[in-house]
């Protein structure tokens, strides 16, 4: 399970290093490396309150700006921080970009 854990741990920080490079500079100042780590867990809260881990379907449509929304109401009521949506968004925008360059290796 260790050996998981630690591909698991490396994968995100690919993802995070993805994203803090895809973000506008106007964007990135406004989260930390942290912040990124913590929009990653909202993402999949967000995948799994809609349900798309139960899918059959290989790929699940995902409402973005939804998303982006659900992640920045969740961070603020669990006290991570205000951020607004449309930056949020970028977060998404970036992690479906480093999914989309994953598939095409």
């Amino acid at each position: 399970m260790e050996n998981e854990e630690m591909l698991f741990a490396e994968e995100d920080r690919k993802t995070v290093a993805f994203i803090k490079n895809y973000l506008p500079q106007e964007v990135k100042d406004k989260f930390s490396e942290d912040d990124i780590y913590y929009f990653l867990d909202a993402f999949v809260e967000y995948c799994d309150k809609k349900g798309m881990f139960e899918s059959e379907e290989e790929e699940c449509d995902v409402d973005l700006d939804e998303a982006a929304a659900f992640m920045a109401q969740l961070a603020k009521k669990e006290k991570i921080g205000s951020f607004e949506a449309d930056d949020v968004r970028w977060i998404v925008d970036g992690q479906m970009e480093y999914w989309d360059s994953l598939n095409e290796e």
